[in-house]
């Protein structure tokens, strides 16, 4: 148990709840759009907002971190205890496109709060849930009288996340030596629903391929040729066929080494969450599941590696008929990881399999996509039950757990740091992540203050006993 009474800092977080509010409104005001050129200036305005509001927050340390994209922001918050725990908070300050006539109701970047929401674009991904660290600290100090925080304390905010973390790994990798961390927080993530506070335990790895195969120099009569020559279409299909066997398994020989399997433990704690399929399809706008046998739905998008076929193209594709074998074929198939496996080792399984089963006659390109690691924290890592327990006693009731069945760049912290990735999200699913009216539920935003107020002694103590 942290040093941190609960009863001191629900008043100090009301006590600066209006203040807190309006500073969010005022960084939200800031359309700092990654994506769009235009906002190149917005975006590196948004940075130079943060670094300033984290060094009146407290923080001594605050600078901006160039990169050939967007700036990142870096600030450090040393503790007095020299035995403190490094704790690094991971998060980004840029945003979604967002404009009136996609939909919204009332002006993107021009934050309204109605109905106990806050809406405006980054209320949620991800400016607000890296900004209720800032009230979340200074609870912690006013609770326990400390001046400085339990842990030492450092936060990344990367600039370019909505655009594809495309500098972000090269940066870490520089800054290897000031991002050194005993654990690391990432808060671009949420919870189950409004009633169900989760803890994430892991995101699963992305490699992305495109298989081209050629034929004739050109387009050829199929009459003339057909059933004579091989045809790049066929081949590819035949591909699209071999990907997966009758059990829904990747059929990639080694395609499973490695993989870390589900435990008891986990499987009853997916159990217990409040999941309906019904529903789940109805999102997905889908009428049945399917999937890898033996495993449920929640199983499967969580913690089972896939293979999908993104897109297909080749031969004719108007109106009507056109009698030819086509000269090319191409093949789309992105691959999800989990932890246990390797990208690098998938790629050349994957290169092996596709080569080994183009015939004569047919040439070939294969190109693979940077790829991103899974990553995984287990059930019994002490800073992962320190976050529970924060997060309990924040919001009064037992916290689940949950994986997410997609990939971002929380594994390049986890690869080049070495350290344990932990979620600490408060965002629900209504809130509208990159859609028209994106909002954050107020009552959750101020609970994901409380639940940092309570982490950092939580993950002093936890720490502490391991190291």
């Amino acid at each position: 148990m942290s040093d941190t009474p609960d009863s001191a800092v629900q008043p100090y977080i009301e006590q600066h709840r209006e203040s807190f509010l309006d500073d969010l409104a005022a960084w939200l005001r800031i359309p700092s759009v990654s994506a769009q050129p235009e906002h190149a200036e917005d975006v590196r305005r948004s940075a130079a907002w943060l670094s300033d509001k984290l060094r009146e927050t407290g923080f001594p340390v605050c600078e901006v971190w160039e990169t050939p994209g967007a700036p990142a922001v870096f600030a450090e918050w040393p503790s007095d205890d020299p035995e403190a725990p490094v704790v690094l908070v991971y998060g980004h300050h840029d945003v979604q496109p967002a404009a009136r006539e996609d939909g919204w109701h009332t002006d993107p970047f021009e934050p309204v709060v109605r109905d106990g929401r806050m809406y405006g674009r980054g209320a949620a991904d991800d400016k607000g849930q890296v900004f209720f660290h800032t009230l979340g600290v200074r609870a912690h100090l006013a609770a326990t009288g400390r001046t400085t925080p339990a842990v030492h304390l450092k936060l990344l905010i990367e600039g370019e996340e909505e655009s594809g973390s495309q500098h972000f790994r090269a940066l870490v990798e520089q800054r290897a030596d000031r991002l050194a961390a005993d654990a690391v927080i990432v808060s671009d993530t949420g919870m189950w629903d409004e009633d169900t506070p989760t803890v994430c335990t892991g995101m699963r790895g992305l490699a992305e391929c495109e298989i081209e195969l050629y034929g004739p120099e050109q387009d050829i009569h199929s009459g003339s040729f057909g059933g004579a020559v091989p045809n790049p279409a066929t081949e590819v299909a035949r591909l699209v066929t071999a990907l997966h066997d009758e059990q829904g398994r990747v059929a990639v020989p080694g395609f499973y080494d490695g993989v870390a399997e589900l435990t008891d433990d986990e499987r009853a704690l997916f159990a217990e969450l409040p999941f309906d399929e019904a529903t789940w399809l109805r999102t997905a706008k889908s009428t049945a599941a399917r999937g890898e046998d033996g495993y449920t739905t929640l199983e499967r998008v969580w913690a089972r590696p896939t293979a999908e076929v993104n897109g297909i193209g080749g031969g004719y594709q108007g109106a009507g008929s056109k009698t030819i074998i086509p000269a090319s074929a191409l093949v789309k198939i992105s691959f999800r990881l989990v932890a246990g496996q390797e990208p690098d080792r998938v790629e050349k399984l994957v290169r092996t399999w596709a080569e080994g089963r183009i015939p004569e006659g047919i040439r070939h390109r294969i190109t693979f996509a940077p790829a991103t690691r899974p990553c995984l924290t287990p059930l019994d890592h002490p800073a992962l039950q320190a976050l529970a327990r924060a997060m309990g006693r924040a919001f009064g009731k037992q916290v689940l757990f949950t994986r997410e069945g997609g990939s971002g760049p929380a594994a390049d912290l986890q690869d080049v740091l070495g350290a344990p990735v932990l979620f600490l999200g408060i965002s629900v699913p209504s809130d509208g992540w990159h859609a028209p009216d994106e909002k954050v539920e107020l009552g959750l935003l101020f609970k994901g203050v409380e639940t940092t107020a309570h982490l950092w002694g939580e993950l002093a103590a936890a720490l502490r006993r391991t190291n």
